[in-house]
């Protein structure tokens, strides 16, 4: 398959998971390509995800892409009738990132009895974090000393945590095609942050 076909079937991979999201299909697509332009696609992956806040159901989308260039991040969550709007409404946000910018890809598994884990089974779940600088968490607690009598002021000790992005998915809850396409767009971003090294 040469390169433009591949790019046009990507493409059209990405628009059918956008619309079986079902989640503002148009509207999401729309921020999406726009933000793609006509780059070429080389991986994607798109979550939906409910929450409960209080009382009300909230859904929320997320769609990542990688180009051969940029990370694209897209977010759209829906909001209920407010003071500020009579009607409910849709808040939709992408950022692009340079690939070179992207300093971190975190990719966690956690896998049932991993004592019979045998090559290739799926993980439960896989939390996939990114980081490029910006947004950092810093955790910070009291530094002590070894002596157990010492009353002395010895400052903070912490760490500071690239988390720019988290997205979780789950075998019970998001299905384990989604669980595989998380796996399979970690793999494409990492390769192409180690590409960039070479």
């Amino acid at each position: 398959m040469d390169a433009m076909a591949k790019t046009s079937t990507t493409t059209q991979g990405l628009r059918s998971a956008i619309e079986r999201s079902g989640y503002y299909p148009a509207l999401v697509a729309e921020a999406v390509e726009a933000a793609v332009g006509g780059e070429p696609i080389r991986s994607y992956l798109v979550h939906q995800e409910t929450t409960f806040d209080q009382n009300e159901v909230r859904r929320h989308v997320t769609v990542l892409v990688l180009t051969g260039n940029r990370f694209i991040v897209s977010h759209t969550d829906e909001q209920a009738a407010d003071s500020t709007s009579p009607t409910p409404y849709a808040t939709t946000s992408t950022e692009s990132v340079k690939l070179d910018r992207i300093s971190s890809v975190v990719v966690s598994r956690v896998v049932a009895n991993p004592e019979q884990y045998k090559p290739g089974t799926l993980p439960r779940e896989v939390v996939l974090t990114i980081g490029w600088g910006a947004v950092n968490r810093i955790d910070l607690e009291p530094a002590a000393c070894g002596d157990p009598n010492c009353d002395a002021d010895h400052g903070y000790t912490g760490s500071s945590t690239a988390d720019d992005l988290s997205l979780r998915v789950s075998e019970a809850g998001d299905g384990p095609e989604t669980v595989r396409q998380a796996l399979a767009f970690a793999q494409s971003i990492s390769e192409a942050t180690a590409d960039l090294t070479r």
